[in-house]
């Protein structure tokens, strides 16, 4: 990443940022995107990749809705002629890179592709649409079929990590594409969605390592790690996914599209994992009722746009937020970290509540905030299956048994999305237009 294509990217939020339209679409958030379009970037702790990521993620809702206006033109057939290409992480013009604001949604995938037909017809931005509702999709996919996380947890807990692993990980098994990829990775928090596929297959069928490892090291280090949408798509890559069916790195595909940054031999594919049997989708659970009158409000990372979650006749009377612990890079937890941070208080300053950043998600901390503001009632944006939902799982009962309800609030998108990802995407694609209104 150079500091002439950083000065580039901000120049281009900044020339959106200047108009009026956007201005009023931000409101009080305008203001707070000024101090961060002057400053170029926004605070983090420090560490070695932090300064980059900083840069290109400011990490505030302002932020992404700036970038994705930036972005808007370029939505529709250039997209859809150029997406596959990757042109290096110095170049990412042809991509949208919104995707670590989605998966946090800081802004959602419903404002996205409705802000996308205001520029592009259908036909033309479909594409598009598609990319951003394979997050939804997937899951919903790991929605109705839980034990999937749950036994790619006990893997990664289970493996043993190999000579071959510790290579593959700091980017030094002479494979150069992948050893590029690999410290592009841990440098950028990013990795173009065809190196994605690329890396997996060398890691699986070339270098023959458990793909939950590689999952693993995806999920520590991308900024847009979503525990659906990466498990899913390495599952996909070694032919779990779709019985049979296997993704395997070609050497001319790599060099095409690529544009010759990289041309490597041809690979050797050994075998993948073993099939397996496949695992019955469970229908989506019922919402559950939603408490009426005061009720605090506990924001997590999976969703950090609460303001457009219908809370029916709830009032809010105070405001939580919460990390939970885990194994993420420095730059990740750096920018999830700030965004939750960010949330928090523009919500508290939206609702004129109090506002309570939580050292971490456990019941002691959220007994304690509730007693301080005489809660019996815990709404929080449903968390879909991943390390946030497990936790929420886990300290719902000692709340419980306290006489403090937690009850997951479920957006209506995913709602209506989720029952039609019970089988592959193609199925849940004809959906789309319905969803979407078009």
């Amino acid at each position: 990443m150079t500091r002439q294509f950083i000065a580039d990217r901000w120049a281009r939020v900044r020339l959106r940022f200047n108009d009026t339209r956007l201005r009023q679409q931000l409101g009080s958030s305008a203001a707070h995107l000024d101090t961060l379009l002057s400053a170029g970037c926004c605070c983090y702790p420090k560490a070695d990749n932090v300064p980059y990521m900083s840069q290109k993620y400011p990490p505030s809702r302002a932020a992404a809705l700036a970038a994705l206006e930036a972005f808007l033109p370029q939505a529709g057939r250039r997209y859809t002629e150029q997406r596959n290409f990757d042109h290096g992480p110095g170049n990412r013009a042809n991509i949208s890179m919104l995707s670590p604001y989605i998966r946090h949604r800081l802004i959602t995938e419903q404002e996205v592709i409705k802000r996308v037909l205001t520029h592009h017809r259908f036909t033309d931005a479909e594409k598009f649409i598609q990319e951003v509702c394979w997050r939804t999709y997937w899951k919903g996919w790991l929605e109705m079929r839980p034990s999937v996380w749950a036994r790619y947890q006990a893997d990664v807990a289970d493996l043993p990590r190999s000579a071959g692993y510790d290579a593959a990980c700091s980017g030094t098994t002479g494979i150069d594409c992948f050893d590029a990829w690999a410290l592009e990775l841990k440098e950028t928090g990013y990795l173009h969605n065809h190196a994605r596929m690329w890396f997996a297959s060398l890691w699986i069928f070339t270098l023959g390592l458990p793909w939950q490892l590689g999952a693993d090291f995806f999920y520590h280090h991308l900024l847009d790690g979503d525990p659906a949408s990466n498990t899913l798509s390495w599952r996909w890559v070694a032919g779990l996914q779709t019985a049979g069916k296997i993704y395997l790195a070609q050497a001319d595909n790599i060099a095409k599209f690529t544009n010759g940054r990289f041309t490597p031999q041809r690979f050797i594919h050994g075998a993948g994992p073993p099939g397996e049997v496949p695992v019955v989708a469970l229908p989506i659970a019922a919402s559950p009722a939603m408490p009426k009158g005061a009720v605090g409000l506990l924001l997590t990372a999976e969703d950090l746009h609460p303001e457009s979650i219908d809370l029916g006749q709830m009032r809010i009377t105070a405001l939580a937020a919460a990390p939970i612990l885990e194994n993420r890079s420095a730059g990740v937890s750096a920018f999830t970290n700030a965004a939750l941070r960010e949330a928090l208080a523009r919500n508290a300053a939206l609702l004129r509540a109090p506002a309570t950043l939580i050292d971490t998600l456990d019941s002691d901390n959220l007994f304690g905030w509730a007693q301080a503001h005489k809660l019996k009632a815990i709404v929080t944006a449903y968390a879909p299956v991943g390390p946030v939902s497990d936790r929420l799982a886990a300290v719902a009962p000692a709340l419980a048994s306290a006489g403090i309800a937690l009850v997951p609030v479920r957006r209506d998108w995913d709602s209506a999305a989720w029952p039609h990802a019970a089988k592959g995407f193609f199925a849940f694609k004809d959906k789309i237009p319905g969803l979407i209104g078009a």
